[in-house]
């Protein structure tokens, strides 16, 4: 690629992923300044987009965000500040997985609950059935300050496409910022009506065929139905018109 075609790509990568800070702080998935949400450049050499330390999401704009190298050192002379917790579990995954462009880390208090129990995520509701039999589970080792942790980490995490961080909180990877966003959306959502199921009496959990079926339709997979449903890109349009009324300035 020209240099001119990779600076417009990383502009509308910067906009889309300054898209999903402030859609994580709409839907009130945010932690303060903490948590975080990193995204690969395109380009010869490994260079990735993450926030600003000290700003809250709703402040992250495409201009705002912070190059980082591999080891979530600024790149060039920025004087931006880069949490070095945030890029400890965000760079081993980037390095491990070529397909987790996007890598989006909460701490919402459905998913830490969740993540404190020893069933883990649960078939209770279709938000949950997505993720029937792909999530992974990561032991807490303490605050993210180890590179020692890393090697751990990324084997926890396989190929699946979330992992739910033990006594933590919750993990998202995609091929996009659309992507990851969408399976955190849903990913919480679940851990939600979870908690809120388990607080009311026994759950009732669906038969396992039924669970895999389900996770197949939702994620895309043939199943031999009678429609497929377009949903995602859909929702992502609808997004983004969402942030065009509330917070315009993200693009900037």
């Amino acid at each position: 690629m020209t240099d001119t075609v990779v600076a417009t790509e990383e502009l509308r990568l910067r906009r889309e992923l300054a898209a999903v800070y402030r859609l994580v702080a709409h839907f009130g998935m945010t932690d303060l300044i903490f948590t975080h949400i990193s995204l690969r450049l395109p380009g010869p050499e490994p260079r990735f987009l993450i926030n600003p330390y000290g700003l809250l999401f709703e402040e992250i704009t495409a201009s705002n965000l912070v190059v980082v190298d591999p080891h979530g050192m600024p790149v060039g002379d920025t004087g931006a500040l880069v949490n070095p917790a945030g890029f400890v579990i965000h760079g081993a995954i980037h390095a491990a997985r070529p397909d987790a462009h996007c890598v989006l880390h909460t701490h919402t208090r459905a998913g830490c609950a969740v993540a404190a129990t020893t069933d883990g995520l649960l078939p209770v509701n279709q938000m949950s059935m997505e993720f029937y039999d792909r999530v992974a589970y990561h032991d807490y080792e303490g605050v993210a300050l180890s590179l020692d942790e890393q090697t751990r980490l990324v084997t926890d995490l396989g190929d699946k496409p979330v992992m739910i961080l033990r006594n933590h909180g919750l993990l998202t990877v995609g091929s996009t910022p659309a992507q990851a966003f969408l399976r955190m959306f849903y990913l919480n959502r679940a851990c939600e009506i979870q908690v809120t199921a388990a607080a009311t009496g026994p759950l009732v959990l669906p038969p396992p065929e039924v669970c895999e079926r389900s996770a197949r339709q939702l994620t895309g997979t043939d199943t031999g139905d009678d429609f497929v449903d377009p949903g995602a890109d859909l929702a992502w349009a609808a997004m983004l018109r969402l942030l065009d009324r509330i917070a315009p300035g993200y693009a900037d």
